[in-house]
């Protein structure tokens, strides 16, 4: 199953979400309104009143009910899925998760890091934070609303009882659910089983408030009996609320087994090396804590997590994970000796040589090979960004793991040659970027410009986790700071939209509440202007000359079955692309999936691929929500 199928399953498991979620209302406003007509009934018993049980039908009362009912679960439900509307973050944190300082010294804390800015950078995403949670238990999860704001979260006993190789395999695995569009739906997931599980919380409390009031009545020497159709109320209001429990583990269960062993398969088509994750498989296996999160907050973010969380399921019906044995047996059989001890070590593999690193000027590429590579990175992937971060100077590796360091390596990066225009640039900086990150430009000077072209845009990714830190006001000075770098020549070089565009995507959803994109084009008709506009930009951009542009145009164009027109040259700018991608982003994955193939076509129609194109083709990707891992010859 490809990146684009993926995102439509994913959606159809929203849709299963929805079917189970009004199934459960349902049921529930049934029980509270049964709960309700009992009580009225023993209300009137207890006065004297007369009772029937043909009473019990009262559809005032039950429209009554119905609608508080509603009410409350979706204010619940609404309640929850604002407070993690901030994405990763506030999963991390709900499941007491702290923040890994991306400059840390610790020696198991810096693997995990390294480890995750490798398969970011292999995939095609911003490097996201890493969450540390004090559990003795082999664990992991990754959350997020999209790959901006995604987080991974490991265990303490996650890194202090994997080896290398066995930590990369988990989190190949957690990058899968980033890549697939899991993360999304598992908040999803939280947020509407919290409102389902409101009406237990308010019996819960009922109960409480009741046994408290007559605890004081006797203490008054009065009978207090007259609360007793309340205590019964509430504990009715418990018992149907609890409905929702049995259909949250039910919705997690349908929704999350079958994406956990898709995720394995893709931790090891990532990897290459079923021994990493199938050795840490069974380590949890023969791990005295196991997998077991030890949160108050754990059962309701249970199908976040790489392994089971929880205690044992009875029912296998419920289990949000499929059992380890199965899950190794689908991975590589032979792991299977010694499931109970977790004796097995994975050996180590050698990464294999990767072209491309040194930065080369241009190189070939297949343009299906290219689609088919979006969300699914491969081992030659990983190969390509651990070399790539292998032969980084130290002191770039070093600074951008701080906020100021981070700052300064952006500027530099888009420091120009033109010696008028880098005066330019740096008279603003000295009034406008602080001495501190002044003094860290100077430091880094040689090192930053001397980076070759293929690995300018992997150091702004890793730059992303560092920025993420800045305080509101430092973040507007810093985005200021690189509108004023780009703008500095009076016009804006693809690496320079690449490296804005990447940026703005990464970073202003943590600063600034920002809109996720409502799917309206359903067809590829509706976005045919779109279409041409964006064709014809990348079309001009790699052209010699305007033959070269019309051939580039119609390769790209033929692959959409449209009639399509080239745009005029005048009417082609930066800012046709922006409105471009902004209309495109709103087609379904199937339409973009189309249009980033026409594009890699258009671009690749000379058999050539420049960096400075494959820069514009991955911001392009990234623009349309589909993340691109390295291209490389």
């Amino acid at each position: 199953m490809d990146f684009f199928e993926s995102q439509d399953v994913a959606r159809r498991k929203t849709s299963l979400l929805v079917a189970y979620y009004v199934l459960a209302v349902a049921l529930i406003i049934v029980g509270v309104y049964f709960a309700f007509a009992f009580t009225f009934l023993g209300v009137a018993a207890k006065s004297g009143g007369e009772v029937e049980v043909a009473r019990l039908w009262n559809p005032m009362l039950a429209l009554w009910v119905m609608g508080g009912t509603l009410v409350v679960v979706v204010i619940g439900s609404l309640f929850k899925i604002a407070q993690l509307s901030s994405g990763g973050e506030a999963v991390a944190r709900m499941l007491g998760g702290r923040l890994v300082d991306p400059g840390t010294a610790d020696a198991r804390e810096r693997k995990v890091l390294n480890v995750v800015e490798e398969m970011a950078i292999a995939s095609g995403v911003p490097v996201p934070p890493v969450f540390l949670m004090d559990d003795a238990s082999i664990n992991a999860f990754a959350a997020g609303l999209t790959p901006s704001n995604a987080v991974i979260g490991v265990t303490r006993g996650c890194i202090e009882q994997l080896s290398r190789d066995e930590l990369q395999g988990v989190m190949a695995h957690e990058f899968s659910h980033i890549l697939n569009g899991d993360m999304r739906l598992n908040i999803r997931l939280i947020g509407v089983l919290h409102g389902i599980l409101v009406i237990a919380l308010i019996g819960y409390g009922v109960v409480r408030a009741t046994a408290s009031t007559r605890h004081r009545s006797r203490s008054s020497n009065s009978k207090g009996g007259g609360n007793l159709p309340i205590v019964v109320l509430g504990l009715v209001l418990m018992a149907v609320g609890y409905i929702g429990v049995f259909f949250g583990k039910l919705i997690k269960s349908a929704v999350s087994r079958q994406r956990e062993f898709l995720a394995d398969a893709s931790a090891v088509q990532f990897t290459r090396n079923p021994q990493g994750i199938g050795g840490a498989l069974k380590k949890i296996g023969g791990w005295t804590g196991g997998s077991r999160i030890g949160n108050s907050h754990a059962e309701e973010a249970s199908h976040f997590f790489f392994a089971n969380g929880l205690r044992n399921s009875l029912f296998s019906l419920m289990a949000t994970h499929p059992p380890l044995e199965d899950r190794i047996h689908r991975i590589d059989a032979s792991l299977l000796a010694g499931v109970e001890t977790g004796t097995t070590e994975p050996s180590a593999t050698a990464a294999p040589e990767v072209a491309g690193v040194s930065g080369m000027a241009s190189f070939a590429v297949e343009p299906e090979q290219v689609v088919a590579s979006v969300g699914a990175p491969d081992a030659d992937h990983l190969a390509y960004a651990r070399q790539l971060l292998a032969h980084l100077p130290a002191a770039v590796s070093e600074a951008v793991h701080t906020p100021v360091g981070a700052s300064a390596t952006v500027y530099l990066l888009l420091v120009d040659r033109k010696e008028d225009v880098r005066r330019r640039q740096l008279d603003w900086l000295r009034q406008h970027a602080g001495a501190a990150v002044l003094d860290v430009m100077d430091t880094l000077g040689d090192a930053v410009t001397g980076l070759g072209a293929a690995k300018r845009l992997p150091v702004a990714d890793m730059c992303v986790v560092a920025l993420r830190s800045l305080s509101p006001g430092d973040y507007a000075v810093f985005s200021g700071n690189v509108r004023k770098l780009v703008q500095a020549d009076q016009q804006v070089d693809l690496f320079e939209y690449a490296l804005q565009r990447m940026l703005e995507r990464s970073l202003e959803p943590v600063f600034k509440k920002v809109t996720a994109k409502a799917i309206h084009h359903k067809t590829l008709e509706s976005v045919q202007d779109a279409s041409a506009a964006l064709l014809s930009c990348l079309a001009y951009w790699g052209a010699d000359d305007a033959d070269e542009a019309e051939r580039a145009f119609r390769a790209g164009a033929s692959r959409l079955g449209l009639t399509l027109t080239l745009v005029p040259l005048d009417a082609c700018g930066l800012d046709s692309v922006d409105a471009a991608l902004d209309a495109l982003v709103g087609a379904t994955h199937a339409i973009r999936k189309q249009v980033l193939d026409a594009c890699i076509h258009c671009v690749a129609s000379d058999n050539r691929v420049t960096v400075e194109e494959a820069e514009l083709i991955r911001a392009v990707a990234d623009a349309l929500e589909c993340p691109m891992p390295p291209l490389f010859g």
